[in-house]
């Protein structure tokens, strides 16, 4: 297989005026074209920060990244201008892309017709819901042209019912364009539920202590004993990897 991204021995260390803070040490990982690898921890593990560090927001302290393909990220909020209507925020999103003018009108709604938000193109996102917005917000990545999609706890504040829906659709869209994904998440079934392969990092400084092949067919539900299963069994690696930090998150 070929690989979408390689991390090689990448540590972070950021630096302020109180000293030193080691968020991340040692980190390998490759992650293989059309793969959805799905990266859970306790918070203030790094996951965030190594999503950052691939998406070149970052550099690494040490080490080296290799990205194949051209990223984009996707956040917990989804941070949509809100004098743009949901076309205007996919739109400007293909402007950044290069995409002529005469072409991004089409090209927006052609996108959001892919997340199922076509009848709602000319609404700003206070008039959203939170799920729409983050269907707003995977339109505006596809539009980046970006094979490699890196979604931060993108269904993090979202009702369970509506993460349930956007479960399905990320996964069906995922395999029709043949995406690669590294998805963070402190959900454990969420990880179980999505991924291919699920990543456990650990604390102080963030590591990788466990990786887990996720080989269950699909699609998969959250609340199935298979599910729930394995998702115990990462919450209890991970309680021992660090008990005072781990919450009942499973």
């Amino acid at each position: 297989m070929t690989e979408a991204v390689s991390i090689n021995n990448v540590g972070m260390i950021f630096r302020s005026a109180s000293g030193e803070t080691e968020a991340l040490r040692d980190v390998n990982l490759s992650v293989n074209d059309g793969e959805f690898v799905t990266v859970v921890g306790a918070s203030g593990c790094g996951k965030s920060t190594l999503l950052n560090l691939i998406a070149g927001l970052d550099k690494p302290s040490s080490g080296e990244i290799t990205v194949a393909h051209k990223s984009a990220l996707m956040f917990q909020d989804a941070t949509l201008l809100p004098w743009l209507t949901a076309r205007g925020n996919v739109e400007l999103a293909l402007k950044l892309n290069g995409v002529p003018k005469k072409e991004r009108r089409q090209r927006a709604q052609e996108l959001l017709d892919v997340v199922r938000l076509g009848e709602w193109v000319d609404k700003r996102p206070h008039e959203l819901s939170g799920g729409m917005r983050q269907r707003v917000a995977l339109a505006r990545c596809l539009a980046q042209d970006a094979r490699i999609v890196l979604m931060d706890e993108p269904l993090g504040a979202l009702d369970a019912m509506t993460r349930d829906h956007l479960h399905d659709e990320i996964e069906a869209l995922v395999k029709e364009r043949g995406l690669t994904v590294i998805f963070v998440t402190h959900n454990m079934r969420e990880a179980v539920r999505l991924g291919d392969r699920v990543i456990l990092m650990g604390s102080h400084p963030g590591r990788i202590v466990h990786e887990q092949l996720v080989e269950l067919p699909h699609p998969r539900v959250m609340d199935s004993a298979e599910v729930a299963t394995r998702a115990a069994d990462l919450t209890t690696r991970l309680k021992t990897q660090q008990p005072q930090l781990l919450g009942a998150d499973s």
